[in-house]
């Protein structure tokens, strides 16, 4: 018999049906989060065995025939191969910084969101030719988890703004509570 003050109370209706509610709503984000994880997993898996891998198992054959060229005697071809073979590893060692940095860019992690996000820009800018604003300071009041996957949100939204277009230009807003939107860059555009 529980002493007197003691007594141990049963929870109401609505307190079991909201611990119920929490728990459904638990599993669906944490659903949700794996789900996300795994096709994050599998994009990049693909990524790199038609990207990367591919590339490097057709060096390995190319310095395979470097190799019987030179066993011919045909320096001259082996040479050529060689020399294609070189500049073929060298843009697989750009894809997979590219890959790194857009994993974990250096920038975000050493100096911030801001520098990050305008560094993504000015290159972006840079490779395509195009004028990129962006105005992202009040991301700063985020923490450092949820910046890494707006930098991420950020580079995927401009990449699909540039590669719809290309735009004359393209701009990045954070506000408190909006995602970033596409400014329309070209006469007959609409806001995307």
């Amino acid at each position: 018999m529980p002493e007197e003050g003691n007594e141990v109370q049963p929870p109401s209706a609505g307190e079991v049906l909201s611990q119920k509610e929490s728990s459904t709503e638990f599993a669906r984000l944490a659903e949700r989060l794996i789900t996300a994880e795994q096709d994050e997993r599998r994009r990049l898996a693909l990524f790199l065995h038609d990207g990367p891998v591919q590339s490097l198992s057709g060096i390995a054959l190319m310095l395979d025939a470097v190799v019987h060229a030179i066993d011919q005697g045909k320096l001259d071809d082996a040479k050529e191969v060689l020399t294609d073979a070189l500049e073929r590893h060298r843009a697989a060692i750009r894809t997979l910084r590219e890959l790194s940095f857009n994993l974990e860019p250096v920038v975000l992690r050493d100096r911030g969101f801001t520098p990050a996000v305008q560094a993504l820009a000015d290159e972006l800018g840079l490779r395509r030719q195009i004028k990129i604003d962006v105005d992202v300071a009040a991301a700063e009041l985020l923490g450092e988890k949820v910046q890494a996957a707006l930098y991420q949100i950020v580079r995927e939204a401009l990449d699909g703004a540039v590669r719809r277009g290309p735009p004359g230009s393209a701009g990045r807003r954070s506000r408190r509570r909006s995602a970033p939107r596409r400014r329309p860059s070209g006469p007959g555009e609409r806001p995307g």
